[in-house]
């Protein structure tokens, strides 16, 4: 939730915005003056500021620059009354957010503006770490120390103070809003605005219109001019996520943008410069939607003029652990508890699952498992419960194994008569079992006993009835 500043000299409104966003679980300061709310960002800048263009004294246009000079990426929601849209389109282009029309005629809209307004403040204001340590608990950080990770971040220090397109490829969930955010608030346009688009979320009759704005009359519903996320993020950033599914009508317009560095609302004729820098993100096979028909091959070329690629978290093994201790230290600073840390068995078991969700995944797993430890540090079980208590293709797996072991169950019985059948499989799988874990262990006994669920002298001593070979994994110091 956010602390947003309401800025009217009309008490009645102020007191409707309290009314109105106190309940949703904002904190709501308010001012009746340009002078007033400026004194209030300089004594401590709120999330977000909403506030009317037209105030005795100060301007709302005067006290926005004043605001910005303080704190540039502190987003602002311009209000103005109709027949005024030209001065609401200026503070746009002067740093705005977006502008609303008075009198308020949709109210959830009004909430949907707030709610946008304050993630992209915060994806603004809120830094993407690279390769910190997993104990400093940052917000939000690019962790790990892999190889193919180290190329990220060379590729990213490449790239963030040039105006080049990027094209970000990877699966879902391995961090690419992440990775575009650490481009943007590493580049020269950091202080300008951010935006984030993602082309699946918004329906495609009103992508158009989203990203270009439209003029007065351009269809049914459009009473009054509109900038788009273009013209907004003007000397900024655009971060178009999952662009791999915009729709064919909308890229030859991309494309243009970035040919000409400029655009036309929707329904307009007037030629508009902007200046934007476009970060693109996918998930999809660009290459087959290319071949398909479905994807732009000139815009292809425009978007991926610097490729960066996410690697998977199944090809990042040694990362797991470090990521594992990172979301734990990270979610118990954020729910306020004591961090109960993680112990290597259940690394191990990360380690060992392919992560199908990739990092996104791997959270996920380290907040429940955090809720659920009660305090301990994180087990091999709690690792099982996290993820579903599987493995991928575990059930089929293990239904298959279950199978060849009765079938050799049977056949065992069937020539075991007179024998001692029981004790004779029992002591079979138990030196399998042992030897599983001694191998996962790299020869640790206690490891090897804590998996086992006994203790060391009685594993030594199973060692020695079942007349096992341990062979010891010896590992450079710190690795």
């Amino acid at each position: 939730m956010g602390d947003i500043l309401i800025v009217d000299d009309d008490a009645q409104l102020r007191q409707s915005f309290e009314k109105l966003l106190t309940p949703e679980g904002h904190t709501v300061r308010t001012a009746a003056s340009g002078e007033a709310a400026i004194a209030q960002v300089e004594a401590e800048v709120p999330d977000l500021v909403i506030m009317d263009v037209r105030m005795p004294g100060m301007s709302g246009l005067e006290a926005f620059r004043a605001m910005h000079d303080i704190e540039p990426k502190l987003p602002v929601i311009i209000m103005t009354a109709y027949g005024t849209t030209e001065t609401a389109i200026e503070a746009t282009k002067l740093g705005a957010f977006d502008y609303v029309l008075k009198p308020f005629e949709n109210i959830q809209d009004i909430l949907g503006l707030i709610g946008q307004a304050l993630e992209a403040g915060r994806f603004m204001r809120s830094r993407v770490e690279l390769d910190v340590a997993p104990d400093t608990a940052a917000a939000e950080a690019i962790i790990g120390k892999s190889k193919p990770m180290q190329e990220v971040y060379k590729a990213i220090g490449r790239v963030a103070n040039t105006d080049a397109t990027v094209l970000i490829r990877g699966e879902s969930g391995t961090g690419k809003e992440l990775a575009a955010r650490a481009i943007y608030q590493h580049s020269l346009r950091a202080a300008k605005p951010f935006l984030v688009i993602n082309c699946v979320a918004i329906p495609e009759t009103l992508l158009e219109s989203e990203l270009f704005g439209f003029e007065k009359g351009a269809f049914t519903g459009a009473v009054n001019r509109r900038v788009g996320k273009f013209e907004q993020a003007h000397g900024g950033t655009v971060f178009l996520d999952e662009i791999g599914d915009m729709p064919f009508s909308i890229q030859s317009k991309v494309l243009r943008l970035l040919q000409e560095k400029s655009l036309e609302r929707l329904g307009g004729r007037e030629t508009i410069p902007v200046d934007v820098r476009i970060i693109a993100a996918t998930n999809r096979d660009l290459e087959a939607a290319l071949a398909q028909g479905r994807f732009r091959e000139d815009l292809y070329y425009r978007l991926k003029v610097v490729t960066l690629w996410l690697p998977p978290l199944k090809d990042r093994g040694q990362d797991v652990a470090l990521l594992a201790e990172y979301f734990l230290s990270r979610f118990a600073k954020e729910m306020g508890l004591g961090n109960p840390g993680i112990t290597s068995e259940a690394k191990l078991i990360l380690q060992d699952y392919q992560w199908p969700g990739n990092v996104r995944e791997l959270a996920n797993a380290m907040q429940k498992a955090l809720i659920f430890s009660r305090g301990y540090p994180i087990r091999p079980e709690d690792v099982s419960r996290a993820v579903g208590g599987e493995t991928p293709g575990r059930e089929a797996g293990e239904k298959q194994a279950e199978e060849i072991i009765r079938q050799w169950l049977r056949q065992t019985l069937a020539a075991g008569e007179g024998k001692e059948v029981f004790e004779e499989c029992m002591d079979y799988f138990a030196s399998l079992l042992i030897s599983e874990a001694l191998d996962l262990t790299g020869g640790n006994r206690s490891r090897a006993a804590k998996l086992l669920g006994i203790s060391r002298p009685t594993l030594l001593s199973k060692i020695d009835k079942y007349r096992l070979k341990v062979h010891t994994s010896v590992k450079p110091e710190g690795s």
